[in-house]
């Protein structure tokens, strides 16, 4: 029996220390080579995929603020880092004879497109892997933030955010081996537990917007294809 895609576009959610080695730093070659797989296997199935990745690897704005820097400054070198990610990426995906386009909400012509919400969306529609880095371009919002707000202006059917752990526990499951771990949860009662799922400003956005978000773990086998085929896989969160 032939399977039905559930999303037929998705907007991925990847952190920052997805690139990075065993300690979450650095961008090391190979991982980038091993997420290029997964999102090409993925790929195959006929899924338009746009991704937005963090800069955990690189900077941390948090750190430079506890030292005193300017908010303003921090983020924005987070920012810049999101771009460095995104090229490696680019480069993996592309050695894996994908076509790849890098749009940067902070402009730097010379190594990605500026970000235009139309030219995006018609490079998904010729079957192109679009890649956002530059956050949303502005300092006080994250990359949870801009994974919400590109999802919406392109359309995406769901956000998936790409996680180690299998969905979205009460408690860290790391710490409490009886941590329970939700199927399905409402984005009001993601907000109102304060569950690290995204943070608030990217939860209601997506909750404004009838949204849904799936937190899974990447790097279980076939998670992201059992996802986009709407088989039960990590945490859901939606307005129902």
């Amino acid at each position: 029996m032939e399977r039905t895609l559930k999303y037929k576009r998705i907007l991925l959610k990847l952190s920052g220390e997805t690139l990075g080695g065993d300690d979450g730093l650095g961008i090391h070659p190979e991982r980038a080579e091993l997420v290029a797989k997964i999102i090409a296997d993925v790929r195959q199935h006929n899924v338009d995929i746009a991704i937005v990745i963090g800069a955990g690897n690189l900077w941390r704005g948090r750190t430079g603020i506890e030292r005193g820097m300017d908010r303003a400054t921090a983020d924005y070198m987070g920012m810049l880092a999101t771009v460095m990610n995104a090229l490696a990426l680019m480069d993996a995906m592309e050695r894996m004879d994908m076509y790849i386009r890098v749009q940067s909400a902070v402009e730097m012509r010379a190594v990605a497109e500026p970000y235009i919400r139309r030219r995006a969306i018609r490079h998904l529609e010729k079957g192109r892997v679009v890649i956002f880095g530059g956050g949303t371009g502005n300092p006080y919002f994250s990359t949870d933030t801009a994974a919400a707000l590109r999802a919406m202006e392109i359309g995406a059917d769901v956000l998936i955010k790409a996680t180690k752990v299998d969905g979205v526990y009460d408690c860290d499951p790391k710490r409490n081996p009886n941590a329970v771990r939700f199927e399905r949860l409402t984005h009001m009662e993601t907000i109102n537990l304060r569950l690290e799922v995204m943070d608030s400003t990217a939860i209601s956005l997506c909750m404004d917007n009838n949204l849904p978000i799936l937190v899974l773990n990447m790097w279980q086998p076939g998670a992201l294809i059992k996802a986009i085929y709407g088989e039960a896989v990590g945490t859901l969160v939606s307005s129902e």
